[in-house]
């Protein structure tokens, strides 16, 4: 036989989707609704937002911007501000201030009770009673303290009559804690659980869960919903325009409104509180130099003092003034200079290249000075000793005096620290919830459903191979007799019954097609078959025609009786024969029993005679299967058989045999044997071809040869016209 084709025909997978269109549609549907339920039951969430500006910062140093010394741009501290507003230093704050370590979760029903509250849905009459949450039912919680030890762990509050409530600890494990009234602070668990409850308007049996979550996991929940973006800064650039927009997201509009006003009005806080501080160092570090100062200007002046009046007296000269001038503003630069070193000392290491020209321009002013002291030196003795005393006095008079303007400047600065946040817009939160995005999941289900149905159904189309056009049987090399299309009326003739001994429902045919619907076109195609038979059969050894298939329920019995029916309509004696004495149920198209059939003739209880029937149809007689033997193969092997098949041949102008399935038992083989002509039944897209082959191969192993094939059940469908054509037609 030619080989089997397994290319994949793209036509036929189109027809397959056309023919399935309706599951398509529906799974798609399915998934639709499924996606709009989806999305009417899940929690809203909410979006809201604030806009904070950080204003370049200005140094409180005493002694200016160390950047501005070195020629250096300040940098923005923009990027440090963003981190100090996600700090738990700002966030614990907020938690603190708006109780987000406390939560209140309503008991609602399980999937649609959010959806219910959310749609203002009261509680119905039949629910009184029970635990669940409807719309208007609320907890107030005015104060709740627990031990560490409890933190996180689920309080059960049962709402009683008349303002009472009952407390219960849930979680691994439960205990009944006691009851409290409304409004009134209660105690339980020897003190752990303080709680009041501030409303509570629920009917009896209400619950409410309220948990005290720990500090870190507040913290990190208000953290994962806050996000904080800088507006406008340039890609490439480190200089921003420090305005933040403050973004928080979550189920409670009211609370994403107080929690986001807290988180900005916090940062501003500790903005201001940061500036006072500096300023608060700056001015302590002076004051510990002011008295230093003060104690070395009285000691200075003490010795030039001294000195004048050990000498009576000594007029200084020009040059002398000059040089003591000079020594005051050298001083004053060094001691700011020193002032400078020892705060860039707590901020970088010597290496820094800030630390490198600070200590360069030292070094150049102290060389400056000993050049001065050269000239000094030169002088007269009296005049060097007058300059040297002058000088320590002028020049700590003068640096006293600067770090006393510095301190009033910073006493100023601390009085009126406004910090360099300002809060530009107050927190605003979106009416409309950002999540979920309803016609976004509810398109997304579609396309999901439509995807699903369209693969069920090719992998269903890949995954049966069954035989679908006469081409692909004679493809294979076995001709074609008749392609019988499915009958809508022989489906009405087809009932399910339970079988005796696997106590299983089949189905079986409980009339002839051929006697009550003679033009339907199933038996206008047994017609055309029962011509290519008489040409067919002249050249066969005897007048007996086997009628058999690879597997059960494809219609041998079906185009058995009902092609035994038309032949014997055109005028020919014919008898059909129940051969499968296992499951066959031939008897009962001709409403008789199975009893007194083929197996009592070929045991040897009953005669020839005895087992023949009339079907009702003129020309046309029967026989059934008789009861189901322990041993059919062996009883068709007997001379039995064969002597009733030469004494039917004689009587009958055509004998039908019907057989049980070829690939299932041996029983055809042993029919065939005997049998002038062998014909196969394939059922449309049941039987694939390589069966076919199978059960073709296994009869010519035994000597029987198939004579063709007949395709049963053609359904007009567009995978098989788009894949193979279909060629039948009606004439009325």
């Amino acid at each position: 036989m030619a080989p089997v084709d397994n290319k994949i025909d793209l036509a036929r997978l189109f027809g397959l989707l056309l023919d399935h269109k309706w599951l398509i549609l529906a799974i798609t549907l399915l998934f639709a609704l499924g996606g709009v339920v989806y999305a009417l039951l899940q929690t809203p969430v909410y979006r809201g937002d604030a806009l904070v500006q950080v204003e370049r910062r200005s140094t409180v140093s005493p002694l200016g911007d160390l950047s501005e010394v070195f020629g250096q741009e300040g940098e923005s501290s923009t990027a440090a501000e963003v981190q100090i507003l996600q700090s738990r230093m700002v966030l614990g704050q907020v938690v603190d201030r708006v109780g987000l370590d406390t939560v209140v979760s309503p008991n609602l029903l399980p999937v649609v009770g959010g959806f219910l509250v959310r749609r203002g849905i009261e509680r119905p009459a039949f629910m009184a009673g029970k635990p669940w949450v409807w719309a208007g039912e609320t907890l107030a919680l005015g104060r709740l303290e627990v031990a560490d030890s409890l933190r996180g762990m689920p309080l059960i509050a049962t709402a009683g009559e008349a303002g009472d409530y009952r407390l219960r600890l849930g979680g691994e494990m439960p205990r009944e804690l006691g009851q409290g009234r409304v409004g009134e602070l209660a105690s339980f668990a020897d003190g752990d659980i303080q709680i009041r409850i501030a409303e509570l308007q629920a009917p009896p049996g209400t619950e409410f869960t309220l948990i005290k979550r720990s500090r870190p996991t507040a913290i990190n929940g208000l953290g994962s919903r806050l996000s904080v973006n800088e507006l406008g800064a340039g890609r490439g650039t480190s200089i921003g325009t420090g305005m933040l927009r403050l973004t928080l997201t979550g189920p409670d509009r009211s609370e994403i409104r107080r929690s986001l006003d807290a988180v900005a009005e916090t940062f501003l806080t500790q903005n201001v509180e940061r500036q006072s501080a500096e300023a608060e160092q700056s001015l302590a570090f002076l004051e510990e130099q002011a008295p230093e100062l003060r104690d070395q200007l009285a000691a200075a002046e003490n010795r030039l003092n001294e000195y004048r009046v050990e000498q009576d007296s000594v007029d200084l000269s020009s040059e002398a003034q000059s040089v003591i001038q000079r020594f005051i503003e050298l001083d004053s630069r060094l001691s700011e200079l020193e002032f400078q070193e020892a705060e860039l000392a707590e901020r970088f290491t010597p290496s820094h290249p800030n630390y490198q020209a600070l200590l360069r321009q030292k070094s150049q002013l102290q060389q400056q000075r000993a050049d001065l002291d050269e000239r000094v030196n030169e002088m007269p003795a009296a005049q060097q000793e007058v300059v040297r005393r002058t000088r320590d006095v002028e020049v700590t008079q003068a640096i006293y005096v600067n770090v006393l303007n510095k301190m009033q400047e910073l006493q100023v600065a601390r009085a009126g620290t406004v910090g360099n946040v300002r809060i530009i817009d107050d927190a605003l939160v979106g009416p409309f919830p950002i999540a979920p995005r309803k016609s976004l999941i509810v398109i997304i289900a579609t396309v999901l459903g439509g995807m699903l149905g369209v693969g069920i159904v090719l992998l269903r189309g890949l995954l049966n191979r069954g035989v679908e056009s006469p081409e692909q049987i004679e493809s294979a090399g076995l001709p074609v007799y008749a392609t019988v299309p499915l009958s809508d009326e022989q489906r009405k003739l087809v009932r399910r019954v339970k079988h005796r001994r696997d106590r299983q429902a089949r189905e079986v045919v409980s009339g002839v097609l051929a006697e009550r619907h003679l033009a339907d076109t199933s038996i206008e195609a047994l017609r055309s078959l029962r011509t290519s038979l008489h040409f067919a059969m002249l050249e066969a050894s005897n007048n007996r025609l086997m009628i058999s298939g690879p597997s059960p329920g494809i219609g041998k019995t079906f185009i058995s009786i009902n092609l035994g029916a038309v032949c014997a309509q055109a005028g020919q004696r014919v008898l059909v024969v129940d051969a499968d004495m296992r499951k066959g149920h031939m008897h009962n198209a001709f409403k008789g029993r199975s009893k007194e059939g083929l197996s009592e003739l070929l045991s040897g209880r009953k005669g020839l005679l005895e087992i023949i029937r009339s079907s009702g149809i003129e020309g046309l007689d029967y026989v059934a299967r008789g009861e189901s033997p322990p041993n059919p193969s062996e009883l068709m092997m007997t001379s039995r058989f064969t002597t009733f098949l030469e004494e039917v041949s004689q009587r009958y102008d055509l004998v039908i045999i019907d057989t049980p399935p070829v690939l299932a038992v041996t029983d055809a083989a042993v029919v065939g044997a005997q049998c002038g002509t062998t014909l196969m039944v394939a059922r449309f897209q049941t039987n694939p071809i390589r069966e076919l082959q199978i059960a073709t191969r296994r009869l010519e192993t035994a000597g029987v040869t198939v004579k063709g094939s007949i395709l049963n059940a053609m359904e007009r469908k567009a995978a098989t016209s788009y894949g193979y054509g279909y060629y039948n037609y009606s004439y009325k």
